[in-house]
């Protein structure tokens, strides 16, 4: 499954080279929504703003973020 992950204003990460930020989606790919959290806490380290499972994200969320979706892995 995929978990979705927002950013705040001020919320920049460098994670494998890509830059996430509060114009993009971070898109992860887990087992299940518990282990893709998990993921987001220990990556991120606890500094983003929502966390979305893929049934919870709402695709017209994404006029607001001009860089996409970003995989993270």
């Amino acid at each position: 499954m995929k978990v979705y992950v927002t950013f705040g204003q001020t919320h920049t990460h460098s994670i494998n080279g890509k830059t996430l930020d509060k114009d993009c989606v971070a898109v992860i790919e887990a087992k299940d929504y518990e282990t893709g959290r998990e993921l987001a806490f220990k990556w991120f380290k606890g500094i983003f703003c929502s966390l979305y499972s893929e049934d919870d994200f709402d695709m017209d969320m994404m006029k607001w973020y001009p860089c996409g979706f970003i995989s993270v892995k």
